[in-house]
């Protein structure tokens, strides 16, 4: 930051000093200064930033083509990718391919419930699958109309993160607390870290999610409404903020989706700072409760706060740990003091840290960097068991004790 400073005011005066024969003094500096902003600028954005994510993209699209010797294309006629398939399985991409052949079997969850269970059903739609993305949108409907998913109790649009991960840790608990009778669609729309597509092409996820949903929702609303699966919507990371961005109240406001859950959204999230803002006195930034619960409610690894009210029908429900740079970022940072670190401090916060201009700015900047590196239920890293406890919350299942038990421990040994 030294060096950049000093070449800054470097090249302010080169340029006022060739200006000051020919120009007053002060405007021959101010001159200066505009000069040396627009090349700056021009530098830090179109050299430097412009050819650093051409770059970027460039990688992460050869490392998502990669496809390892021991992975091969499921013989299963219902997965993507298949022989049946309308997907071709080299264009799922490394994530893709991934979450397909991860899906539990009805065994695998029967052994844990104690009950019959279904293979769960996923569909997952790749970058190179279609040109845009209202076409992998449509190709995803397809896959689902083919293979059943309409058919099944519950249907959740997982929107990835931005290198189109999907979390086994999030979805093992939705589909084993279902009994399998579930089924998911994820559409890719990145190569890139969430991080790194937060800053190139943020558009990119909002326009792919709301495609996927507009899709679905469109052709979900047409089936009876006593014998159409349930319908959820979630996200992770950038996917949870692209998932709030795939909708809006003129699009639901007849057939609303049962239910919308979240997990870390980052803090450029447009509802999340809303509600946050709007929390009820009292209530932690950290931790806030909106409206008493009645809609909107959020959990930890510490679990959800008491409400009083009723949770209604549809519900939306946010997951996040305090030490989640990736969610408690900000710029203001620099010259602000957040509210989150308003005695008591989260759970999992240092009671030490404190707050100094530019110092905690660089601080939580670096958790943000780092926020996947930590241990599991901490920072970005979100954990199987808190996700399970979201899942019953939200979809009403009521599983007993000793069920979500027999599920945590299955989980920590899958290290979920």
């Amino acid at each position: 930051l030294l060096a950049i400073g000093r070449l800054f005011r470097r090249s302010v005066a080169t340029v006022s000093s060739r200006l000051s024969g020919h120009l007053p003094k002060k405007i021959a500096i101010l001159t200066g200064v505009i000069v040396a902003l627009a090349l700056f600028n021009f530098i830090g954005n179109d050299v430097i930033l412009g050819q650093g994510f051409k770059l970027f993209d460039r990688t992460y699209a050869r490392v998502d083509a990669t496809i390892s010797d021991d992975t091969v294309p499921p013989s299963d006629l219902l997965k993507s990718g298949s022989p049946d398939s309308l997907l071709d399985w080299n264009t799922l991409g490394a994530e893709g391919r991934k979450f397909i052949l991860a899906t539990p079997d009805a065994d695998q969850i029967s052994a844990i419930t104690n009950r019959p269970a279904l293979e769960p059903l996923r569909v997952y739609v790749g970058m190179g699958s279609a040109e845009d993305a209202d076409a992998r949108a449509q190709l995803a409907l397809n896959e689902a109309i083919r293979i059943g998913a309409f058919e099944r109790k519950v249907l959740v649009l997982a929107t990835p993160t931005g290198t189109g991960w999907m979390d086994p840790s999030a979805h093992f608990p939705l589909e084993t607390l279902l009994d399998g009778d579930v089924a998911t669609i994820g559409v890719q729309y990145s190569y890139l870290p969430s991080w790194l597509s937060l800053l190139a092409v943020p558009e990119y996820g909002s326009e792919s999610a709301r495609a996927v949903f507009l899709a679905f929702h469109d052709y979900w609303e047409t089936l009876p409404v006593d014998s159409r699966p349930q319908l959820y919507l979630f996200g992770l990371s950038l996917g949870a903020m692209n998932t709030d961005l795939s909708y809006d109240y003129y699009d639901i406001v007849d057939a609303p989706p049962n239910g919308v859950f979240m997990a870390g959204p980052p803090f450029t999230s447009r509802s999340w700072n809303q509600i946050t803002h709007d929390r009820d006195a009292g209530s932690p930034a950290w931790l806030p409760t909106f409206r008493d619960g009645k809609v909107v409610r959020f959990t930890s690894q510490k679990g959800m706060p008491e409400h009083q009210t009723r949770w209604a029908d549809t519900r939306i429900l946010y997951l996040q740990y305090a030490s989640d740079g990736i969610v408690f970022f900000s710029p203001s940072l620099i010259w602000q003091r957040p509210q989150w670190l308003d005695n008591p401090h989260g759970p999992d916060v240092s009671p030490k840290l404190t707050w100094f201009p530019v110092v905690t700015f660089l601080q939580v900047g670096f958790d943000l960097l780092t926020a996947t590196s930590t241990p599991r239920g901490h920072g970005h890293v979100y954990d199987g068991g808190d996700y399970m406890e979201g899942w019953n919350a939200i979809l009403k299942t009521e599983r007993p004790q000793d069920e979500r038990q027999r599920l945590r421990a299955a989980m920590k040994e899958q290290e979920l």
